[in-house]
């Protein structure tokens, strides 16, 4: 009749769904979990790390030199993958130990040189060269800096606690090394590129690992090679993948406080799609036998509309970290968190899609 309201009855299990829904809804979108420290940060989560990082000196084949290199491990009962972390053009830093020891937060064993070893007064290297270290950085060949490479892989998958596999990952200079490690390693299993400039054309045929690139869209002098760097990568048929953050400067991983949000931003994004790199290039996880069960879906999620965080429950794995790159209900996985970062299939997880 017109006039008389109208009573909507819902039954017990819709009002469940609906407060659910609700609380998912009202919850603020939370800054992304496992993003390394900034520069200014770094000392002190380097403090705070419960992880165990010590230095090491790699000897250098045909030389005297002793390659000064942090290396951080994992706390997990099995072997794991190995991640190269290469410097920026101001040398070995706090910085770069934290970003080595954030990677050791996702299950690496993360191994960082100071490529400026042996460079400096008495045999040093970053510490001894104080504000020579540009100008010494630049005297390093390809060939120099492969074989600083070549060492220090050989030394980390000799690691009892190693596995064969390696990837880089490389910041500015840094970036551009590991970009072009990837064309002289051939059995590297993948390439991470902060922000670094590309190889020349003529050795990209020799890469044989995919390659992730990652750059600021305020960075003319590195962004604007990325077009010319994706049509050779494309036609020489190899894997590469860039990404061009808008707003953010060179250096932005480092920066995350620059630019007006726009790195902090632009590091969100980066380390997400590291995150899928490397666990789809360097598993944490063995791969299943024959007749053993595949996974289902291993995430179930819901659309939020109040920002890309969602709440799922794992069904097909067993352990946050090892579920980023795969696709759930909605859409691939970049970042999840949870309670602990063990938590098993029937949990409970806050989780980003794309």
């Amino acid at each position: 009749m017109p006039g008389m309201m109208k009573t909507l009855v819902l039954s017990p299990a819709a009002v469940l769904l609906l407060t659910a829904w609700g609380v998912c809804f009202a919850q603020q979108a939370p800054s992304p979990p496992n993003l390394p420290p900034s520069g200014t940060t770094a000392a002190d989560a380097l403090k705070a790390s419960p992880r165990h990082g010590e230095w090491v000196d790699v000897p250098l084949a045909g030389s005297d030199i002793k390659i000064h290199t942090w290396v951080v491990y994992p706390e997990r009962s099995d072997k794991a993958p190995v991640v190269i972390v290469i410097h920026e053009i101001f040398g070995m830093s706090d910085w770069v130990r934290g970003v080595a020891d954030q990677l050791a937060a996702e299950g690496y064993i993360a191994i960082a040189p100071d490529m400026l070893s042996g460079m400096g007064p008495n045999g040093g290297g970053t510490e001894s060269l104080a504000d020579h270290v540009g100008e010494n950085i630049r005297k390093l060949t390809l060939d120099d800096e492969v074989k600083r490479l070549d060492a220090v892989r050989d030394y980390a998958i000799a690691l009892p606690a190693a596995k064969p596999q390696v990837a880089s990952i490389g910041f500015c200079w840094g970036g551009g090394v590991s970009f072009a490690y990837a064309t002289r390693q051939p059995k590297l299993d993948g390439a991470v590129v902060f922000y670094g400039t590309p190889p020349k054309s003529d050795a990209i045929a020799n890469i044989a690992c995919p390659v992730l690139g990652l750059y600021g869209g305020d960075d003319a002098r590195i962004t604007l090679t990325v077009d010319d760097t994706k049509k050779a990568m494309a036609d020489a048929h190899k894997q590469y993948d860039p990404h061009v953050f808008d707003g953010a400067g060179h250096g932005f991983l480092r920066q995350q406080e620059g630019r007006n949000g726009a790195n902090l931003k632009a590091s969100r994004q980066a380390w997400a799609q590291t995150l899928v790199f490397l666990k789809t290039n360097l598993p944490l996880t063995a791969k299943r036998g024959a007749g053993q069960t595949q996974d289902r879906e291993i995430i179930h999620v819901a659309s939020n509309p109040a920002g890309s965080w969602v709440i799922g429950v794992i069904d097909g794995i067993g352990r946050l970290p090892d579920i980023l790159g795969r696709r759930g209900s909605e859409g691939r996985i970049t970042l999840c968190s949870g309670d602990s970062p063990g938590q098993g299939i029937g949990a409970r997880a806050r989780c980003q899609v794309d």
